[in-house]
């Protein structure tokens, strides 16, 4: 054990970059999945059949295919397909971002959906227009209730990232692999490798608890501290108020 906390600690420089490579294909997946999310799940209410097809037809396909697949097919099977060939980090964060912006598409469409039905006549009746009233009413408090699912989602994404491991990424997993290749310290290396998706995982998860205290306070719901350090459900919880 000895040997490879010494290793550990010549490695530093490299761990750390492998650490920052995770880190870029979290937050950059998650960013382009939340865009994503949006946007289906905007065009899955919308009036228009059209939109409503693509976005079913879309959220279905990636969420019904494997991730594993979808990140080998970017990073195999579309180069000779179109010509162009797509770095390891970038693969990752399309692949990341389409599949869990499909999931997340469901999120903001039953978060929108599950806003009362008073609210939406209340703003016709304030002759909002329609973009208006869905900046200004409708989304405030659907975000709300968005946000501990979006969470499930980051995590979850989170820890879907060691798969650049197997597209060549000199990620955290691939850093802590090399390292326990050379020490044969195997125990001791999956062990690190763990606190160290932990303590990422619990970082996010306090970041996004405080992105819902400041979500609530702003629609004047109280929040207390205690928020702050509260554990995430894998279910969701019912949503107030009738559907649309």
């Amino acid at each position: 054990m000895s040997d490879f906390f010494s290793a550990f600690a010549d490695d530093l420089p490299r761990l750390g970059s492998g650490m920052w490579v995770t880190l870029q294909a979290t937050v950059l997946g998650a960013l382009l999945a939340l865009l994503l999310s949006f946007v289906l799940g905007l065009m899955s209410i919308s009036r228009l059949l059209v939109s409503r097809g693509v976005s079913r037809v879309v959220v279905e396909f990636f969420r019904g295919t494997s991730l594993y697949v979808q990140l080998f097919w970017l990073y195999y099977a579309m180069p000779p397909l179109t010509g162009y060939e797509l770095t390891p980090l970038l693969c990752g964060v399309i692949a990341f971002g389409l599949n869990y912006g499909a999931y997340g598409a469901e999120v903001v469409r039953g978060a929108i959906n599950s806003v009362p039905r008073a609210q939406y006549e209340a703003a016709v009746a304030l002759n909002m227009t329609p973009v208006h009233r869905m900046r200004k009413v409708i989304l405030p408090q659907a975000w709300v209730q968005m946000i501990p699912s979006l969470t499930n989602l980051l995590i979850q994404l989170l820890k879907c990232t060691p798969l650049l491991w197997l597209i060549s990424a000199a990620d955290l997993m691939t850093a802590i692999e090399k390292l326990r290749s050379r020490t044969g310290e195997t125990l001791t290396a999956y062990v690190t490798l763990l606190v160290c998706y932990f303590v990422l995982a619990y970082a996010l998860t306090l970041l996004m608890n405080l992105l819902e205290r400041s979500a609530k306070r702003r629609l004047g719901l109280a929040s207390g501290g205690r928020s702050l350090l509260k554990s995430r459900s894998a279910v969701t919880a019912p949503a107030a108020g009738g559907a649309r």
